[in-house]
C-alpha cells in the first residue's frame, strides 16, 4: 500500500465521518492492511488527516484551472457556468465534499494546519481569477482584474455558505441574482448600455 493510496482511503472515511468519527482502524480495514501499517506512512492520525487536506487543496486549485482554461467559451459563459459546475461537484466528489466540510469546520486541534491549507486555496483561486479577467477581461475604466476577481470570489463563498446550510432552491436563486449584478457591476459593455 502506497502512502497516497492510503490517503485516497483516508480522505473518503475523514469527508464521511469527518476528524473525529474517522478511526484509523476503519480506514485500515478499507486500504486491507493492519493498523499498526498507517504508522509506516504517517506518524498519527493528525498527520494522515493533514497530508490528506494538503493534497485536497492542491486537487482543488488544479480541478479550478482545468475547469476554467478548458473552456472555449467567452468569459461571461464561463463564469456563469463554473459557480454551478463547481456547486454540483459537492454532491459528487469526496475530495471537494472534504475540503469544505473541513475548512468551514477544522478541527479545534488543527486549525491552525488547516487555516494554512485554506489560505493557499484563496490565494491560489485569487490568482487564476485575476489571470483570467486579465486575460479575456472587458472591465469597465475603473474596474481592475484584482477587483473583479474579489468580487467574483465573494460570491463564491457566499454561495458555499448557502451550499453547506441552506437550500437548494435559495441557492439557485442566489446564484442567478448575484451573477447579474456581478456583471452590471464589473463589463464594460453593460457599463454603456
Amino acid at each position: 500500500m502506497k502512502s497516497n493510496e492510503l490517503k485516497a482511503i483516508a480522505l473518503e472515511q475523514f469527508a464521511l465521518h469527518g476528524y473525529q468519527g474517522a478511526s484509523l482502524s476503519a480506514i485500515a480495514d478499507k486500504a486491507g492492511i493492519k493498523k499498526q501499517s498507517i504508522y509506516s506512512h504517517f506518524k498519527s492520525k493528525e498527520d494522515l488527516f493533514i497530508r490528506a487536506f494538503e493534497d485536497s487543496v492542491q486537487h482543488e486549485l488544479d480541478f479550478i484551472e482545468m475547469d476554467l482554461v478548458g473552456s472555449d467559451t467567452s468569459i461571461r459563459n464561463m463564469l456563469n457556468q463554473f459557480p454551478a459546475n463547481y456547486l454540483a461537484r459537492y454532491r459528487e466528489d469526496s475530495n471537494m465534499k472534504f475540503f469544505l466540510r473541513t475548512s468551514f469546520f477544522p478541527p479545534v486541534e488543527l486549525e491552525e494546519p488547516i487555516k494554512e491549507g485554506t489560505e493557499k486555496y484563496i490565494s491560489g483561486l485569487e490568482s487564476l481569477f485575476v489571470q483570467l479577467f486579465e486575460k479575456y477581461g472587458q472591465l469597465h475604466g475603473e474596474m481592475t482584474p484584482e477587483k473583479a476577481s474579489v468580487a467574483y470570489l465573494t460570491i463564491l463563498d457566499g454561495l458555499l455558505v448557502e451550499l453547506m446550510y441552506g437550500r437548494t432552491d435559495r441557492l439557485e436563486k442566489r446564484l442567478d441574482h448575484s451573477l447579474e449584478v456581478f456583471w452590471k457591476g464589473v463589463s464594460e459593455r453593460e457599463c454603456h448600455e
